[in-house]
């Protein structure tokens, strides 16, 4: 054990040893706390986003068929010739 460049190890108390320990436990239990509150707003948040997105696709098809019947016609008026 002499040859370790600082010396020999240092004892650490059992007080500081113990409130480690407390520290690092409690870090974990606060930690899972955390993540199941969290994963639950996510899951309220994404059935929200699911409804929101049935109602988003079916307008945003909407749109784009009115679209592709604007093109369609701008594209025909193009091509036919011009009556006079």
């Amino acid at each position: 054990m002499s040859d370790l460049p600082y010396g020999p190890p240092v004892r650490v108390s059992p007080l500081i040893r113990f409130g480690r320990w407390s520290f690092l436990g409690a870090g974990i239990l606060y930690g899972a706390f955390h993540q199941n509150r969290l994963s639950k707003k996510e899951a309220k948040f994404r059935e929200i986003e699911a409804k929101e997105k049935v109602i988003r696709d079916a307008k945003l098809k909407e749109e784009k068929a009115i679209a592709a019947a604007a093109e369609i016609k701008a594209l025909e008026e193009l091509v036919s010739p011009v009556k006079n």
